[in-house]
């Protein structure tokens, strides 16, 4: 299902000045915003290799794996068409702040546009990857925006809990479940914005009085409501199937002018307009500061 975008923010979009650091306008943007992906080698792993590759290797291996192929840019070409998403806010003393940010179209995954693997991974490496590639990840807002402008909606399909949540048998039926049902919707073409088929690793003010853990939050059903609250249960080293990376951009247009996501975050005066918690204290520390190996369990 399509969604209208106000008048006013798709001009805004479209009017901006040129941004600073970029030496384009808006629509130069999402390629700026790239540049520290690197492009796929020719010879890599399509995604059902790459899932043959980490059958049979323990979480400590299998993260390395992934973390591996993402640095060295194994990412279908799709997922380098960013899209934008709109939030705004306003303020008691009656202030509107409106943003915009680019995000990448789907969850991360490894492979080719025609053979791809949505693939989970604990927050050790999904803070790796989005700090190589110049992201970061999104809040619960975001991701409440992102399901509301997403061109095509999916169906939510969990699969019975329990070991085997965790396994890589696991996450590729999962991902050929979503396969299966983007193929049936025949007019959704890869990179347009869709949601709803994955829970979504996100920031929150938990993580930094709970650290050591993952933070997830989604997997909205058709009606909007989530399946999944926010929840910082399990620990940093935690992925199973439903999990998602989304990477969004770290340069923020903030009515007009063009900010730094953590600027924006840390700064208790206009957080709200990126996050429904408000600033969310030392967030760079969360994303820059040091981590443990990607492949340590949690």
């Amino acid at each position: 299902m399509k969604i209208k975008v106000p008048l006013f923010l798709l001009l805004l979009a479209f009017l901006l000045p040129p941004l600073p650091g970029f030496g384009a306008d808006w629509a130069d943007v999402p390629a700026a915003l790239i540049r520290n992906i690197p492009p796929r080698p020719w010879a890599a792993l399509t995604g059902s290799e790459f899932a043959r590759s980490i059958l049979r290797m323990d979480g400590t291996q299998r993260e390395q794996a992934i973390l591996d192929q993402f640095l060295v840019g194994n990412i279908p070409d799709f997922l380098r068409r960013l899209k934008p998403v709109f939030l705004s806010h306003q303020f008691e003393d009656g202030k509107t702040f409106t943003a915009i940010l680019s995000a990448m179209p789907d969850y991360l995954a490894i492979g080719s546009n025609l053979d791809f693997l949505r693939i989970p991974m604990n927050l050790y490496t999904a803070v790796e990857i989005a700090k190589r590639y110049g992201f970061f990840l999104p809040t619960r807002k975001i991701v409440d925006a992102l399901f509301t402008q997403s061109a095509f909606r999916l169906t939510p399909e969990p699969m019975p809990p329990g070991p085997r949540m965790t396994s890589t048998a696991y996450y590729w039926e999962h991902n050929q479940r979503i396969k299966k049902q983007r193929l049936a919707l025949r007019f959704l073409p890869l990179g347009a914005l869709i949601s709803g088929h994955k829970k979504d690793v996100v920031m929150t003010n938990r993580l930094v009085s709970g650290q050591g853990k993952i933070a997830i939050y989604g997997w909205h059903r058709s009606s909007g409501v989530p399946i999944q609250p926010l929840s910082t249960v399990h620990g940093a080293g935690y992925a199973d199937y439903s999990h998602g990376i989304r990477l969004i951009s770290n340069q923020v247009l903030l009515n007009g002018e063009p900010r730094l996501w953590y600027e924006v975050l840390e700064d208790p005066a206009i957080a709200k307009v990126l996050s429904d918690e408000g600033a969310i204290r030392e967030v760079r520390s969360l994303l820059t500061g040091p981590q443990r190996s990607p492949g340590k369990p949690g």
